[in-house]
């Protein structure tokens, strides 16, 4: 089938921090909206960091209180999300082949509150304290299963792990399943739950996270001088995809295309990103190449942009490796929901579509004092009309995992 075969988007689905529906989830981006507020639901008293961007009031629908409990807060969010993009997707699995309908959902980390709350268990009562959920609900691929048990998606099923690369690299992936005829219809997306309080200690301890206790909502500032670490925010992305020729012969709505992903590995650190930006700049070099685009094509670039002081300087970097001084307009919408970690790329490829669909841009809130590290062609603090056909949206993760997707309007 080859790059030939046109791979369309039919289905979106979210759970954010600034809302958990599509509508309220754009409405809240376009009118700049930071997701961050105190974290309430346990003592922070003795961490650095003492708030978050929380997804909150979360209901999966038609789920009993049984199904909720044998799931991890992280499943949870991707079923209410996969609800929602195959009900705007319109598809019948009565009307499908199941073993052509796959499901790629990752997470960074998994069920790390089931896997915490266990540990501490054991360790004050003994192994009989355990619960036999903890394996199950624990596991990186369980949202994976579950969205294809929910949706009865019998073909290709599987979670890719990348940390914060986990969402794009899930899409981008999907997307291929469909290129080379293994499946006609792929959800894909990634969900992450790491608001508790061994989640926040942990990046805390390595000091990834802002400190900026007293005004929350101003502490996720990509790109601006006085950025001092990410805001960790939860929630689930989702895509129903599929082959153009699937979609036009159902007669479904079509909202955008994947038109590729790159790849790369910066093989450098544990942590830090190459410094010169050049392992970013030849994944976004091969997305291009692979779509047969020009820089210059590109309308709006949603940043990786994690409100770190190297993550923000590196990006910059590919940027003007790949673009130059042609550089589309850059937001980093984690400006307003913050990391989603394992599922940031697929909530962000959520807004690139939305940005195509009104062609109007998220801006980049909290951006009041420009770094000359990080000259960029920032939409600073409101959101911008403009025309909007081809977005790029990038992912980074640690482990020097690069990923750089694609995505256009669909010209029919």
């Amino acid at each position: 089938m080859g790059m030939s075969t046109k791979v369309v988007i039919t289905g979106m689905g979210v759970v954010s921090p600034v809302g958990n529906d599509v509508k309220t989830f754009w409405a809240s981006l376009c009118s700049g909206k930071s997701g961050a507020r105190a974290i309430s639901h346990f003592d922070t008293t003795e961490h650095g960091t003492k708030f978050a961007a929380m997804a909150e009031d979360v209901e999966p629908h038609g789920m009993n209180k049984k199904d909720v409990r044998r799931n991890s807060r992280y499943a949870l969010f991707a079923l209410e999300a996969s609800d929602q993009a195959m009900e705007q997707s319109g598809i019948d699995l009565g009307k499908e082949n199941p073993f052509r309908c796959g499901v790629i959902v990752g997470s960074g980390i998994g069920g790390l509150e089931e896997i915490n709350g266990d540990s501490v268990r054991m360790a004050e009562g003994g192994p009989r304290r355990v619960s036999p959920l903890m394996i199950p609900k624990g596991l990186s691929n369980m949202a994976s299963g579950v969205v294809a048990i929910r949706h009865g998606f019998q073909g290709p099923n599987k979670a890719i792990v990348t940390a914060c690369a986990t969402a794009t690299q899930c899409i981008g992936d999907a997307a291929d399943h469909i290129r080379l005829g293994k499946a006609d219809v792929m959800i894909a997306g990634g969900a992450e739950a790491t608001i508790i309080p061994f989640g926040i200690a942990g990046f805390n301890a390595m000091h990834a996270l802002s400190t900026r206790n007293d005004a929350p909502e101003k502490a996720s500032r990509p790109f601006d001088k006085d950025r001092d670490g990410f805001v960790m925010g939860e929630g689930a992305g989702m895509l129903v995809l599929e082959s153009e020729a699937h979609a036009r012969a159902r007669g479904a709505e079509i909202l955008g295309e994947v038109l590729s992903m790159g790849e790369t590995c910066d093989a450098n650190h544990i942590t830090a990103p190459l410094p010169d930006g050049s392992g970013v700049a030849q994944a976004m070099k091969n997305a291009l190449d692979q779509a047969g685009l020009r820089p210059d094509q590109v309308d709006y670039y949603n940043a990786h942009g994690t409100s770190t002081a190297l993550n923000d300087a590196g990006e910059t970097k590919a940027l003007k490796l790949v673009f130059g001084e042609k550089m589309p307009l850059v937001s980093s919408t984690k400006s307003m929901i913050g990391h989603l970690l394992g599922a940031a790329g697929a909530v962000e490829a959520l807004a690139c579509l939305l940005a195509i669909r009104d062609n109007v841009c998220p801006p980049n809130i909290n951006y009041d004092t420009p770094d000359p590290d990080c000259d960029v062609n920032i939409i600073a603090n409101e959101a911008r009309e403009a025309r909007v056909k081809i977005v790029m949206s990038n992912s980074l993760g640690f482990g020097g995992h690069n990923a750089s997707i694609l995505l256009g309007a669909y010209a029919g």
